[in-house]
């Protein structure tokens, strides 16, 4: 198993931020125990998903709950560079096509319960891994391990990999940035998440001003005036921003790419005992 130090920004650390994530974890709670893997996925990039995938996974381990958070943004992961310092070598394409094993792809964190599954190099078939045999074995092995699976989804207005990912998953939130998308555009991805079979638990409203002279504004305000003496002094202003996103890795190699190609499109069942081993993590009861 990696390890990896996990770094947040200011923002990430506030006590408005952290409360309000609790509360998000409070209503996945409350969408069903069965409920457990759950996918993230927005309209269109930027609009914050990974940072609240992050932020409910991250929720979750604070409250007991061991949990993994995936990122499955293969295309373009942004998790690698905003959060994660030190080296990792492997991530979830190692595994999906094959040349890793699952214990070996696993980041154990700084912080207490929260393991880390980065993207890993950029493959030429996303979709195709996603939407494969291996990645359900991967799922239902850490089911047995983890007692909650977050996964950071691309956008679904770009590409289709969130659907992929969302119908093998409990349950599915759509972020949606404050006054930046339109109903029907929202709509349409919710539509395209029905047409895919998944179950949409809910939305979060994100990137709302609490500056303004408006509702949410006024919230903001006193929220701030009432809670700040107790707790900012606790919280603190600590960790920094990483800066610009990277990439982890490039692409395969040609005779690497076909092997991704076979693996995926693979009649055969993939052997679970080539998956069935997550070295360091205690099992659940």
């Amino acid at each position: 198993m990696q390890s990896a130090k996990l770094t947040f920004s200011t923002n990430e650390n506030d006590y408005r931020m952290k409360e309000a994530f609790k509360t998000l974890r409070s209503n996945v709670e409350f969408s069903g125990s069965n409920v457990r893997i759950i996918s993230v996925t927005s309209c269109t990039p930027g609009e914050g998903k990974t940072s609240v995938s992050m932020g409910l996974a991250r929720a979750f381990a604070e409250a007991g709950k061991k949990t993994v958070i995936v990122d499955a943004d293969m295309r373009k992961s942004v998790m690698v560079g905003r959060y994660k310092t030190g080296s990792v070598r492997l991530g979830l394409t190692h595994c999906l096509v094959g040349r890793e094993k699952l214990s070996n792809v696993i980041c154990e964190t700084d912080t207490p319960n929260l393991y880390v599954i980065f993207s890993g190099p950029v493959p030429p078939n996303p979709s195709e891994l996603l939407g494969g045999k291996i990645f359900g074995k991967v799922l239902d092995n850490m089911k047995n391990v983890f007692d909650y699976i977050i996964i950071d989804t691309p956008p679904l207005g770009n590409v289709i990999d969130a659907a992929v990912v969302a119908k093998q998953c409990d349950g599915t939130i759509m972020i949606i940035e404050s006054n930046a998308i339109s109903y029907r555009f929202a709509q349409r991805v919710k539509d395209q998440l029905d047409k895919a079979g998944a179950r949409v638990i809910g939305t979060v409203l994100n990137k709302v001003d609490l500056s303004g002279n408006g509702v949410y504004g006024h919230y903001g305000s006193y929220y701030g005036k009432y809670y700040g003496k107790y707790y900012g002094k606790y919280y603190g202003k600590y960790g920094n921003d990483s800066g610009q996103d990277q990439m982890m890795g490039g692409p395969f190699r040609r005779r690497q790419e076909a092997r991704a190609s076979a693996a995926a499109s693979a009649d055969e069942e993939p052997d679970i005992d080539d998956l069935d081993y997550i070295d360091g993590v205690v099992r659940k009861n």
